[in-house]
């Protein structure tokens, strides 16, 4: 199929194919298909909100029928879904949009039956300038490349993991929250195993889509703490498993620690090393962050078992920039109570303070030296990493990726 077949829309898909077709070099740090798209010049043919007017970033954005400060982290519908499809034959093909948020899928596929599944999460934002742009996608891209090849699938070309989102982003531009209004699109790729094994064997075709959600401010009143419960008697990963990769069934083992935690009260919950049940590992959906006591030194677990964070990365490269030192390295439980911050970061909400984390029957509580429960370093980390997202600060790391040059 070709790009002249895809949905929406019709104009920007053909000038777009033009256009990466050309993109045959790959630079050191951002990639020839990173380069600008041609601007969104046409109408889009919406299938709820029909738009006569030239279609702009700045018309579109926001114009769904949204009550957006009232947004939460859970799925809502909207226009469309970009997918691509893979043969063990032909490879990738031309990849197309679909409307409806449904894939219809073999009763037999390796996904159903032995979770050949990888996703990943990130985010696009209406800037201070009025333009949409991506947070790192192309780090995105490769850790699903790693996670495909850890499962035997096909890894997603970085070419075309990055124009799966611009356009998955463009036929959506109206669920896009308005600057000012704290909220961001949330955006899901998935890889799956889609052809039929009975078997335990890889697939020979598999399925890549990327779909959005409008996701609204977390903290809209400033961070909040919240207190998190070490699991007992379940573990994250074994340690040379699958920890380290974004990898479906990793969540599904989690949900019943995590019900479990959250029937006791606590909204989040910690992992321990499998192999010692003594060393940090992880929070159930995201990295483990710490500041010690003197405010200096930024500190993050290191594990075979913990999935890389491209937020705890980012987070890292800015503690360097203010002068902190970093460590990456093994951190025992019983070390919590030393620390000024410890907070969960991930992609949903950044940073998530911790004031205690309660394990057996001892209880270790967060405190800096002023007594606060939201530390000064991580508080200001996250409002810059905030600040690079809607382009209220520059970047100067090149984070940011935009959807159309203007």
């Amino acid at each position: 199929m070709g790009h002249g077949e895809w949905r929406t829309p019709h104009l920007l898909l053909i000038l777009t194919a033009i256009h990466l077709a050309a993109a045959s070099t790959i630079k050191a740090h951002q990639p020839a298909f990173l380069s600008p798209l041609p601007r969104l010049s046409k109408e889009i043919n919406r299938r709820r909100t029909p738009f006569r007017a030239v279609a702009t970033e700045e018309s579109l954005v926001g114009t769904a029928n949204l009550d957006w400060e009232a947004l939460r982290f859970e799925y809502l519908p909207t226009d469309g879904y970009c997918v691509y499809r893979y043969t063990a034959e032909k490879g990738w093909d031309d990849g197309r949009m679909e409307q409806e948020p449904y894939i219809s899928l073999h009763v037999g596929a390796t996904a159903l039956h032995y979770g050949q599944a990888a996703f990943e999460g990130l985010k696009a934002f209406h800037c201070k300038d009025g333009k949409v742009r991506m947070f790192r996608p192309l780090d995105n891209a490769r850790r699903l490349q790693r996670s495909a090849e850890r499962l035997m699938m096909p890894p997603v070309p970085e070419n075309i993991f990055i124009y799966a989102c611009r356009q998955a982003v463009l036929a959506n531009l109206a669920y896009v929250p308005p600057y000012g209004t704290g909220g961001s699109l949330y955006l899901r790729p998935v890889l799956i195993g889609s052809s039929p094994r009975i078997g335990v064997q890889p697939a020979e075709e598999y399925t890549f889509f990327v779909m959005v959600i409008p996701v609204g401010d977390y903290y809209k009143g400033g961070l909040q703490p919240v207190s998190a419960w070490v699991v007992e008697g379940y573990d994250r990963a074994a340690p040379q498993g699958v920890g380290a990769y974004k990898v479906a069934g990793n969540y599904a083992a989690d949900l019943l620690p995590n019900s479990i935690g959250k029937s006791k009260g606590f909204p989040i919950a910690l992992y321990l090393d499998a192999k010692e049940n003594r060393y940090i590992d992880e929070f159930s959906t995201s990295n483990f962050i710490a500041v010690t006591q003197d405010g200096n030194t930024y500190v993050t677990p290191e594990s075979p078992s913990i999935l890389p964070s491209i937020t705890n990365l980012s987070l890292m490269e800015l503690a360097k920039d203010e002068g902190l030192d970093t460590q990456r390295r093994p951190v025992p439980i019983e070390e919590v109570g030393s620390f000024s911050e410890v907070a969960a970061c991930g992609t949903a909400v950044i940073i998530t303070p911790i004031d205690r984390i309660v394990h057996k029957d001892k209880t270790y509580v967060v405190r800096g030296p002023d007594g606060r429960p939201v530390g000064p370093v991580f508080e200001r980390l996250y409002r810059r990493v905030r600040g690079i997202q809607y382009g209220e600060e520059a970047d100067k790391f090149g984070w940011m990726v935009p959807l159309i040059d203007r």
